[in-house]
């Protein structure tokens, strides 16, 4: 395997020099999508929030300062993943707002209808079956909970089939069959956004 294909397959779950080196990337080159996407959240207060593939764990983070009286469960089934979301947020592990776990979104292993809002930022390219997948985080928010999903391709940019090609099991589904993935799951409403002049793509979804 060449090194660069080394690097992109990082992105699917960092592990070891490469992957901390990925984690850390991500924080700094995902920053402006997840910040767009983090705009379209405007009309809840959640006080139990989950971010799922929490990656660098920038977004916990974000998510806990837009929300200052909410507490967060992060996780992600990258071990690495893990060790630098609770090193990013030490403080907020600390305060006792941050729990930062070992989790994988096909087999969730949390409590059911506890929280409000759960996120996905940059990472349902590499969730194995959507339907199964959106089906266990609709089973862990409560009714009502929004379910938010931010993208930075939306299936149809000529980068997609490049990195698809690259990162083994990466897939960059449409809008179309976000949706109907959604709502397959159970989601009674679903809304999708893209971006004016970047193939970014944020998907809010109901219980």
């Amino acid at each position: 395997m060449g090194l660069l294909k080394k690097v992109f397959v990082q992105t699917r779950k960092p592990e070891g020099v490469l992957g901390k080196m990925m984690v850390s990337g991500m924080n700094k080159g995902h920053a402006k999508v997840a910040d767009w996407g983090l705009s379209h959240l405007q009309t809840i207060a959640p006080s139990e929030m989950l971010e799922v593939g929490c990656g660098g764990g920038r977004n916990a983070r974000a998510l806990m300062k837009k929300y200052p009286s909410a507490k967060m469960t992060a996780i992600d089934y990258s071990d690495t993943s893990v060790a630098t979301t609770k090193a990013y947020n030490a403080d907020m592990i600390e305060k006792g707002r941050c729990e930062v776990r070992h989790g994988d979104v096909s087999a969730l292993d949390l409590e059911s209808d506890k929280y409000d809002l759960a996120t996905a930022f940059e990472t349902i390219y590499f969730w194995p079956g959507l339907e199964k997948c959106f089906s266990n985080v609709a089973r862990v928010l409560k009714p009502g909970g929004t379910f938010m999903i931010v993208n930075e391709s939306d299936g149809t940019d000529k980068a997609s089939s490049y990195y698809e090609s690259m990162i083994e099991g990466m897939k960059c589904h449409k809008a179309e069959d976000i949706v109907n993935a959604l709502k397959s799951a159970g989601f009674s409403s679903v809304k999708t956004d893209v971006h004016a002049s970047k193939p970014w793509i944020t998907v809010l979804a109901k219980k």
